[in-house]
């Protein structure tokens, strides 16, 4: 099967793999780890995920090194953040133990569609947990649904690492100061899919969000989370509607280990005209370097560089990044499995 794949073509999407892992939670417990092939879940038409929202998932990624050897890249950070969001929206919380007990066993089962070092490509892993019980009144679910699976990908934008333009759109927001930002929800993501949709329409690459309480400082774009360069500084917004990335908590270390000042602040609009790069960063992603910000209500616009260029602080932070995924370059930091 693997030998079918033609890996320099493989997009950013969903591919049907041998097996996938689930766990139900019921009686104030969690099960054992279930393997189906099913491709399906069957809940309740009454589920809680369903109409109230009781939805959360994670991503990460696996890659084979050039060594042969599998690498899952931060997963016990997957976990702690799916806890969080569990504690965010009253669900049980999936033990982290549990977690990677299944991230390593659908890699395992799905090992030939690992792809190969030199194709550029990943495992990508998607855990997901929702409420099960039905319910018709607002209430948080008794039963849940643990389920993980896997599918090779290639770059998230087509183009791969390439600067892109981005917009802002004063008319949308994603998340409110003190809602679900901060959490890894599907409901985030709806409430970015028209907007989403405009910025392409007009030939941007993705959204960056203003402070939904203000309009007056950086959030994040709508896939991943911001960062920008100037004066050796690694700069991120903070804020309180803001999903924290664990790529970007990475980043941030490796700008550290390179000498770089990082600074998680508020970050007012006009201060994009200052920065040197620009850039969004997200598992899929990894790093997305901006070359334009273009404020369409305000018809203003900030440039980073030409389009497709990228600059030598985000392509530094990226190859780093990317050899530490690969196993090309040493692990100090311990972020990465070896799976046996």
């Amino acid at each position: 099967m693997e030998n079918s794949i033609d890996w320099n073509s493989l997009a950013f999407q969903y591919m049907k793999t041998d097996y996938n892992v689930r766990c139900y939670y019921k009686d104030g417990k969690w099960g054992e780890l279930e393997v189906s092939s099913d491709e399906n879940l069957h809940i309740h038409m009454a589920s809680t995920c369903l109409h109230y929202g009781q939805e959360a998932f994670e991503g990460m990624k696996a890659f084979r090194g050039k060594d042969g050897k599998i690498r899952v890249f931060r997963m016990d950070e997957n976990a702690k953040r799916l806890q969080k969001t569990c504690d965010g929206i009253l669900m049980a919380k999936l033990p982290i133990e549990k977690f990677e007990e299944a991230a390593i066993k659908v890699i395992k089962l799905n090992e030939r569609f690992v792809p190969p070092y030199e194709s550029g490509c990943s495992l990508y892993i998607r855990p997901l947990l929702i409420g099960v019980s039905p319910r018709v009144g607002v209430n948080p679910s008794t039963e849940y649904l643990f389920a993980m699976f896997v599918m090779p990908v290639g770059p998230y934008f087509k183009d791969g690492f390439k600067s892109t333009p981005v917009c802002i759109l004063r008319g949308y927001d994603r998340a409110a100061p003190l809602g679900t930002g901060t959490f890894k929800v599907g409901g985030n993501y709806a409430a970015s899919l028209r907007p989403g949709m405009i910025g392409k329409e007009k030939g941007y690459s993705a959204v960056l969000y203003l402070d939904a309480k203000e309009k007056k400082y950086l959030d994040e774009c709508g896939p991943a989370n911001f960062f920008a360069i100037k004066d050796n500084k690694y700069i991120t917004p903070k804020s309180t509607s803001i999903l924290p990335s664990i790529t970007n908590m990475s980043l941030q270390q490796l700008a550290k280990d390179n000498g770089m000042t990082v600074e998680q602040r508020q970050i007012p609009e006009e201060e994009l005209a200052t920065f040197e790069e620009a850039a969004e960063c997200g598992t899929a992603a990894v790093i997305s370097p901006i070359c334009r910000v273009d404020d369409l209500d305000l018809n203003k616009t900030y440039t980073f560089g030409k389009e497709g260029e990228c600059g030598p602080v985000c392509t530094k932070l990226y190859n780093q990044l990317r050899a530490i995924q690969y196993g090309d370059a040493p692990d100090t930091h311990g972020w990465v499995r070896i799976i046996d």
